[in-house]
């Protein structure tokens, strides 16, 4: 039987390029097409798809909370994740949110893309060659402990909208201290010194979207 593959990115030309590739093997099936967060959930929610493979840029949202509503809604699918970040703390998060794979968009996908699905079908790992070696170097830096979980993300939004310490500590119901401790924590995984820093390089990576 056919892997059943959906297909997400926000510009036309990668989902035409992928399906391209994909479509001359008939190992492989797509099932469906999305172009925003918002699309993708609608059509996993109707076709059951083996693989879901998505760019990190999708509106609205940022990349690993994508892969958690992802996971969540459709838990046996493999998440293979494409991007043009080379950020190795960042494939560690994808990994630890549930991503079996990362694909850097600089890398040759026409050389790269059969051999990752076969990969994450196994159930196994796979990066990019990029994205492994930023990987590996990242994991041997100091801020290789440095997760951007669910409670850091959701502080760095607040600090992001211009929401201070007792604002942030009100609304999330939690110690201003924490917030602190938080705050401090996102800009070692930023490497950032001063709040505007921090935001300007969590925007950069996809982490800072408009409020619903």
């Amino acid at each position: 039987m056919a892997i059943r593959i959906i297909l997400a990115d926000d510009a036309d030309m990668m989902i035409l390029g992928m399906r391209t590739i994909l479509e001359s093997d008939h190992r492989y099936t797509i099932v469906g097409t999305a172009r925003s967060i918002g699309e993708l959930l609608c059509v996993v929610k109707n076709e059951s798809a083996d693989l879901i493979i998505f760019n990190e840029w999708l509106y609205n949202t940022d990349v690993l909370s994508t892969v958690e509503k992802l996971h969540e809604t459709v838990p046996l699918a493999r998440l293979l994740v494409m991007g043009a970040l080379a950020d190795g703390l960042l494939v560690r998060d994808l990994f630890h949110v549930g991503a079996r794979g990362y694909l850097y968009k600089g890398d040759d996908l026409c050389e790269i893309l059969i051999t990752a699905i076969e990969t994450v079908m196994l159930d196994r790992l796979y990066l990019s060659p990029t994205a492994n070696a930023e990987y590996l170097i990242a994991m041997q830096s100091p801020n290789a402990h440095e997760q951007l979980d669910t409670e850091s993300r959701e502080v760095l939004q607040l600090l992001a909208h211009g929401e201070h310490a007792g604002e942030i500590s009100e609304r999330m119901s939690i110690d201003k201290r924490r917030v602190y401790w938080v705050r401090e924590k996102l800009r070692r995984r930023f490497g950032a010194k001063t709040n505007e820093h921090l935001i300007q390089r969590a925007a950069a990576e996809g982490f800072i979207y408009p409020r619903d």
